[in-house]
C-alpha cells in the first residue's frame, strides 16, 4: 500500500484494536446460514429427531480431515433443532471436547454442569468418581422413552476419549444408549479413520457401528467453491459496517464511536487489497489447493492477528507472510489425523527422503522400508500389501506427496513421487500424535534404517 493510503495511522490506538477484535469475530464466529454436506446433514438431523420425538438411543461417528466442516455441521444440525417450538425446553444438549476433558473425572463433572445437576451431586456427595458416575448412569438407566428428556452427547476430538482409563465414560454412555430406556444420542466428530480400532471391545460391542465419512470433496454447494465468491468473502470478512457501532459489537466502552471516516477508509484498503493482482494470486493458488472455507477463515484469522498498533494497515506480505505459516500448520495437523499405517509409511518416506537428499520415491520402495521396520518390532501388526497400497493412496490425495511422472512401466507402484513435508513437520506431528505406539515414536526420532 502506498504512503498517501496510509491515512489510516492517524487515529486512535484502540480504534485499531476495536477493529482486530471485531474482524476476529467476524471471522471465527460464522452467522451464515450452512449449506454443505446436504445428504450426511440430513442423516444427523433424522437421528437427533428420532431421539427427540420416539425417544430412540442411538450413538454415530462422523468422521473426516481436519477442517472438512465436521463441527460445523453438527452445529448447523443442533441450531435447527433448538429453532423448532418446544424442542429447546425438551432436550438437553450435553458438549465435550477430548483436548479439554483430559480424563473421565474433568467429562463428569462437566456433564453434572451442563444437565444442571450440581444441586443434586452436593447433596449426596459421594466423594469419588466411580460413585458420582455410577448414580448418573443408574438415574439415566431408570428413566423411560416417554418421560425421561432426551440428552444429546457431543464428542468433539472423540479418539481422545479413547485413552481415558478403561474407556469409562465411553462404555458407560454407549451401554445407556444400547439399553434403549433413557433416550440419549452420542455423536463423536474425529479425523482418526481407525477410531473403530482404538475402541476396547466391550465398548465396540455397545457401538451401533453407525459412521459417516466426509471430505472435502463431499460439499454439495458449487457456488461457494467459485472463486468470485472466495474474493467476496475476503472483503466481506475484512471490511467495517458503515452503519453498526464497532465499539458496541465488541461490547467495550472504551470508545462511544468508531467513527465513519475511519470506517470508510478501511474499507477502501480492503478493497484496493481484493484487487490487488498479488493478493488475487495468492488467494487463486490457495483456493485452488484447499477450497475448504473455514481454513480460509483460519488464515485471515493469522493476518488479522498482525494488526497491532504500531502497524494499522495490512501490507501484501502481511498475507504471504500469514499464508506460510498457515501452511506449514496445516500440513502437521493433517499428520496427526493419519491412522498409524499412514504414519508409518510417513516416517518411511521421511527416511527415504534423508538418505537420498530429497530425492524421488516410489511404492516399492516405502513398501520395502515398511516391511524392514515391521520385522524388527514385534508390536506392530503384519499389515497385507492392498492395505498398505490403499494408505498410499490417501497420503497422496492429501498431497503430501505429488507425482512427478510415470516411468515407462507405467504401473503404480514404481510411479516416481516427491515428498512434500520436511523432517521438522513429521517429528512435530509425532510429538503431539495421540496413541502412537513406541515403537514408532522411537523409528522416527532414531537414526536411518
Amino acid at each position: 500500500m502506498s504512503k498517501k493510503d496510509n491515512t489510516l495511522y492517524y487515529f486512535h490506538d484502540n480504534q485499531i484494536l476495536l477493529t482486530r477484535k471485531y474482524l476476529k469475530n467476524k471471522i471465527i464466529c460464522d452467522k451464515t446460514k450452512y449449506e454443505h454436506y446436504i445428504q450426511e446433514r440430513l442423516q444427523i438431523l433424522d437421528l437427533i429427531k428420532c431421539t427427540i420425538d420416539m425417544g430412540e438411543s442411538n450413538s454415530i461417528l462422523l468422521i473426516g480431515p481436519r477442517g472438512c466442516g465436521k463441527t460445523a455441521l453438527i452445529n448447523s444440525v443442533l441450531k435447527e433443532v433448538l429453532d423448532i417450538k418446544n424442542f429447546e425446553e425438551n432436550i438437553i444438549v450435553v458438549k465435550l471436547h477430548g483436548l479439554v476433558h483430559t480424563d473421565d473425572r474433568l467429562a463428569l463433572k462437566d456433564v453434572i454442569r451442563q444437565m444442571q445437576l450440581e444441586n443434586v451431586f452436593s447433596d449426596i456427595d459421594f466423594g469419588t468418581f466411580a460413585e458420582n458416575l455410577s448414580f448418573l448412569i443408574e438415574s439415566l438407566k431408570s428413566g423411560n422413552r416417554k418421560c425421561s428428556k432426551p440428552i444429546i452427547f457431543i464428542l468433539d476430538e472423540f479418539d481422545l476419549f479413547c485413552v481415558h482409563h478403561n474407556q469409562t465414560l465411553l462404555y458407560n454412555l454407549f451401554d445407556v444408549a444400547q439399553s434403549d430406556r433413557a433416550p440419549i444420542c452420542v455423536i463423536g466428530i474425529t479425523c482418526r479413520l481407525d477410531v473403530i480400532e482404538l475402541l476396547e471391545k466391550r465398548v465396540k460391542s455397545r457401538f451401533s457401528h453407525r459412521q459417516i465419512f466426509l471430505y472435502p470433496g463431499n460439499i454439495s454447494s458449487l457456488k461457494s467453491s467459485a472463486f468470485e465468491n472466495r474474493l467476496e468473502l475476503f472483503q466481506d470478512l475484512l471490511s467495517l459496517p458503515l452503519d453498526e457501532n464497532i465499539s458496541k459489537i465488541s461490547q467495550t466502552n472504551k470508545i462511544d464511536n468508531m467513527g465513519s471516516k475511519f470506517q470508510t477508509q478501511w474499507n477502501k484498503q480492503i478493497d484496493n487489497l481484493r484487487n490487488n493482482i498479488n493478493i488475487v494470486n495468492l488467494l487463486k493458488q490457495m483456493h485452488c489447493s484447499d477450497r475448504s472455507e473455514k481454513k480460509f477463515r483460519n488464515f485471515l484469522a493469522i493476518v488479522v492477528s498482525i494488526l497491532v498498533t504500531v502497524q494499522q494497515v495490512f501490507h501484501v506480505d502481511d498475507f504471504i507472510y500469514a499464508s506460510k505459516i498457515f501452511s506449514r500448520n496445516e500440513k502437521v495437523l493433517i499428520l496427526q489425523g493419519l491412522s498409524i499405517l499412514e504414519m508409518c509409511l510417513v516416517i518411511a518416506m521421511k527416511h527415504e527422503t534423508e538418505i537420498y537428499n530429497n530425492g524421488l520415491m516410489n511404492f516399492e520402495k516405502i513398501w520395502s522400508r515398511y516391511l524392514k521396520f515391521g520385522s524388527r518390532n514385534s508390536s506392530i501388526e503384519s499389515v497385507q500389501r492392498p492395505v498398505v497400497i490403499k494408505a498410499f493412496e490417501h497420503i497422496k490425495a492429501l498431497e503430501l506427496i505429488v507425482s512427478v511422472g510415470l516411468n515407462q512401466r507405467n504401473e503404480k507402484e514404481y510411479q516416481s513421487y516427491k515428498f512434500t513435508l520436511t523432517s521438522q513437520q513429521v517429528m512435530e506431528a509425532v510429538k503431539n500424535y495421540n496413541g502412537l505406539p513406541t515403537d514408532v515414536t522411537q523409528w522416527a526420532d532414531s537414526s536411518i534404517l
